[in-house]
């Protein structure tokens, strides 16, 4: 009798690890990291199938016992787990992805460069790298947001029949604040290209001290036609507006 109880216990584990070998469980699961966790790409290379994070980290993928399943995104370092019983068992995953840090391989000496880019990489013998275009894995090729523009996101959207996100983040003042944040960022950009791009001629010909000079940009753009007068406009364009400031802003000076 003892005997037969062992008999039917072991086909009784061997039936059932069978079925977890042979069957797919749907695994669901999260992503966390330092860097967006939206669109990072969810492979199963063992059956094939594959899936992608939406905004929250969260996932679905079908896998069974021992399926290989690859985390790879551009921003992180890619990562392998294997399905173990554990993980079958709960139907559940969480996985901690490491930020991406590039390193410049050594550079070796071969054919000369002339300067012209197009020509260089022509010449070129580098074979470049596979991404997710050639293997057929849709993604995210849209521009990156910025941590406003993400946080922004997430308070303006939101799941259920009556998305409340939206609703307490409007009543709170917090969506207002966001987009105030947005404003601020893309101003400081704007300024710092033009800063960049004519600062050295526009100052050569305009003698303003140096310890006042981003001040007066401040001032420039504090006006509200800055965006309208400087966005997208030609450095001409752009010129004449901060010549027209340049004259307030000495008169300013002047008067104080």
């Amino acid at each position: 009798m003892f005997h037969l109880k062992n008999v039917m216990l072991f086909s009784g584990i061997c039936c059932i690890s069978t079925v977890l070998h042979a069957q797919h469980t749907e695994i669901k699961g999260t992503v966390s990291g330092q860097d967006d966790i939206e669109n990072i790409h969810v492979i199963n290379k063992t059956s094939k199938r594959f899936t992608i994070t939406n905004a929250k980290g969260q996932f679905t993928v079908e896998a069974k016992l021992n399926d290989t399943i690859e985390f790879s995104a551009l921003q992180y370092t890619t990562k392998t787990i294997v399905i173990d019983v554990a993980t079958l068992n709960s139907k559940t995953m969480h996985v901690d992805l490491n930020e991406e840090v590039n390193v410049l391989n050594e550079v070796l000496v071969g054919k000369v460069l002339t300067g012209n880019l197009l020509l260089d990489v022509q010449n070129s013998t580098a074979e470049p790298e596979i991404n997710f275009y050639d293997v057929g894995i849709p993604g995210y090729t849209g521009k990156q947001k910025t941590q406003a523009e993400r946080r922004l996101h997430e308070a303006t959207t939101g799941g259920g029949i009556v998305p409340l996100n939206p609703i307490l983040n409007g009543i709170s003042g917090r969506t207002k604040m966001l987009r105030h944040h947005i404003d601020l960022e893309r101003r400081d950009d704007l300024i710092h290209r033009i800063k960049t791009r004519l600062s050295h001629d526009f100052f050569s010909e305009h003698p303003l001290d140096e310890s006042r000079r981003m001040d007066f940009l401040y001032f420039c753009a504090d006006d509200p036609n800055f965006n309208k007068r400087c966005k997208d406009k030609s450095d001409v364009e752009v010129l004449q507006f901060l010549n027209e400031k340049y004259q307030q802003y000495r008169a300013n000076l002047k008067s104080d």
